[in-house]
């Protein structure tokens, strides 16, 4: 039997301000995805479980594209495998939209095709069922 928890899918959405620029051309580090999906598991535990739970490890981590000031990230949250107490989550970060400044200071535009800039597969843990 199929857990109904496995498949669950929590999406968020957030700017990246320029103050989070921390490289040359307005790049910004990895770790700010990771805080991204903190965030995201934090609402899976809330839905599959009641309880906010805790991030316990990644055993994976793919930083495959930058992230930059301006952008607009989709960071999306799977349960691949629900445990007694742990949830295994698949998390991908996409940039959505981008900053143009080359055509204006607060230029931007909705990009045709997301570009996925990180993936990772997690785990999280909440209090055992009473």
């Amino acid at each position: 039997m199929t857990d109904s928890r496995v498949g669950l899918t929590v999406t968020h959405r957030r700017y990246v301000p320029y103050s989070h620029a921390h490289y040359a051309g307005n790049l910004v580090d990895g770790a700010y995805a990771l805080g991204l999906f903190g965030d995201v598991a934090t609402e899976v535990c809330i839905r599959t479980d009641g309880d906010e739970g805790l991030f316990a490890s990644y055993s994976d981590v793919q930083f495959t594209a930058p992230m930059k000031a301006g952008d607009v990230l989709e960071v999306t949250a799977t349960v691949t495998r629900v445990g007694t107490r742990s949830r295994t989550v698949d998390f991908v970060a996409r940039v959505v939209c981008r900053g143009r400044p080359d055509q204006g200071e607060s230029a931007a535009e909705v990009l045709a095709e997301p570009i996925v800039t990180v993936t990772a597969t997690g785990t999280v843990v909440v209090p055992a069922a009473s």
